[in-house]
């Protein structure tokens, strides 16, 4: 929305044509351009996100440049006081690290985090929960990302299903949590498993850690999408990301409405 489109929206509310909560929600929809910058040439940062989303613009790093990954985190936190960068490469995290002095750079989820600003306390609670130790990096990714998002996070890892026990043992904190993510290789049965056992939503995240049969993780993507557990949702194979991503907006309290 331009400068034009929203001084006529205003003046319809000033004139009664259109009443508060109707503006509201077509200021949520359309585009608020209300930063100059955003277009480096080589990529337009969508400074508008975190306005319709409730999280600014995430940087994938895969097949990024050190150069041009810096640039965009650069862009993003002139509008933001916090910044999520996943898939970082040690190249190009020493390369972030280095002109963000206040970024961090989480080694085991290769990812990047600037938070700014005072430091918020996380609510709610996820589980992310990891079938072995070579899950971990996956698993990691799930937890930076829902912790960056608001929400407090509990980790359990190698509780895989060879060990069964070690499930059990674990039930109950598990099913503390408001949305669970359960990241496993192989032949991808723990989701199932914590699935039968809790009330809440289960995000499975199928992983490429297996031997050959195992196909970089389509067993395990294939077993979970046929899950027998009611309340057991797929995403991509090592896609960490979408999985803390997607918990954390179940764990979110609902948006209250703004008073007219």
């Amino acid at each position: 929305m331009d400068e034009h489109a929203l001084r006529e929206l205003l003046e319809d509310v000033r004139a009664g044509a259109r009443d508060v909560d109707d503006a509201l929600q077509r200021l949520r929809t359309q585009p608020l351009r209300t930063h100059p910058g955003g277009n480096l040439g080589f990529a337009e940062v969508d400074h508008d996100r975190a306005r319709r989303c409730g999280f600014p613009e995430v940087v994938y790093c895969a097949h990024k440049t050190p150069n041009d990954a810096t640039a965009i985190a650069q862009e993003i936190l002139e509008t933001s006081d916090r910044l999520l960068m996943t898939r970082v490469t040690a190249e190009l995290a020493e390369q972030v690290c280095r002109d963000i002095p206040d970024a961090v750079h989480e080694e085991r989820a290769r990812c990047i985090v600037v938070r700014r600003g005072a430091p918020v306390s996380g609510t709610g609670l996820v589980a992310i929960v990891a079938a072995g130790t070579s899950d971990l990096p996956v698993a990691e990714e799930a937890r930076v990302t829902a912790e960056i998002l608001g929400a407090r996070v509990e980790c359990h890892a190698d509780i895989g299903v060879a060990g069964i026990h070690r499930v059990l043992g674990r039930i109950d904190q598990i099913r503390a949590a408001n949305a669970i993510v359960v990241v496993a290789g192989m032949e991808g049965a723990l989701p199932s498993v914590i699935g039968g056992m809790v009330e809440r939503p289960v995000i499975a995240v199928p992983t490429s850690v297996g031997y050959g049969a195992a196909f970089g993780g389509l067993a395990a993507l294939l077993g979970m999408l046929n899950s027998c557990a009611s309340g057991v949702s797929v995403v991509n194979i090592d896609n960490g990301f979408g999985a803390g991503y997607l918990a954390a907006l179940i764990n979110r309290p609902p948006r209250t409405k703004e008073p007219a």
